[in-house]
């Protein structure tokens, strides 16, 4: 068994660790971002893929490691976990869709609500202190999500066709178009961003780079808010125009 994930703030990553280990202390949880991802998917007949929800859809980034390595699943038993801010209907659902047309079994899936990763939207703000226990929830479900898959039980969040019908209606159908490429939206302030290179150190598409000591981006963004959590200056900003909060997983914690 291996798990392979995408994670832009932490959130997943720390939820496919809790559950892989529940099954297997052994296991290895690699990022899509690491070379050997692929190699570790050749080598294990079972994969645990897990990956956050945008706006009821897969992430540009996962979409595409998904279709570029669409060979290797074939034959493969594959648990999927998806987490999210708010309800996503079928978040597991967008890559078991994808991953039945490459040949694999999906044999559960499991939806978990994590601290919104959207610092730049007020409206979606919750309290340190809410945002510990929805951390707390989300731990206590994927204990008992692990116990019931070894015991043969395996959940299905997000898989049935009503689950695909309240992601597809819910979000995914009026927002498509923020997933379906790649996102030219990313906003840098010319007044706080110093030219430091954190930014490009942590981007995973290679999308940012500095310019007259200034960062620039080159309309590749994934949406992940990894470069707007961690910019020391909070010069970088996606869907709202002000920061309100740096949303990284060891806050939470």
């Amino acid at each position: 068994m291996v798990g392979v994930y995408f994670s832009g703030t932490g959130n997943t990553g720390y939820c496919i660790e809790k559950f892989v280990h529940g099954l297997d202390t052994d296991a290895d949880c690699i990022s899509i971002e690491h070379p050997s991802a692929v190699q570790a998917m050749i080598q294990s007949d079972f994969i645990v893929l897990a990956y956050p929800v945008y706006f009821s859809n897969l992430p540009k980034i996962m979409r595409d490691f998904l279709e570029n390595n669409r060979i290797v699943f074939l034959g493969k038993k594959v648990f999927i976990l998806s987490t999210m801010g708010l309800f996503s209907g079928d978040g597991t659902g967008c890559a078991a869709r994808l991953l039945k047309k490459y040949g694999a079994e999906i044999v559960g899936g499991l939806h978990l609500k994590m601290p919104d990763c959207i610092g730049d939207e007020k409206l979606l703000k919750k309290t340190k202190e809410e945002n510990r226990i929805l951390v707390k929830l989300a731990e206590e479900k994927i204990k008992k999500a692990a116990q019931a898959f070894k015991s043969g039980q395996a959940p299905r969040e997000g898989l049935s066709f009503l689950s695909h019908m309240a992601g597809l209606f819910g979000q995914r159908l009026w927002f498509s178009h923020k997933t379906k490429h790649y996102s030219d939206k990313l906003k840098i302030s010319s007044e706080k961003c110093v030219g430091c290179g954190v930014c490009i150190k942590l981007c995973p598409m290679g999308n940012l780079s500095v310019d007259n000591q200034m960062a620039v981006h080159h309309n590749r963004c994934t949406m992940c808010y990894r470069c707007i959590c961690h910019c020391p200056h909070q010069a970088i900003t996606l869907l709202g125009d002000t920061l309100h909060e740096q949303c990284r997983i060891e806050n939470y914690l």
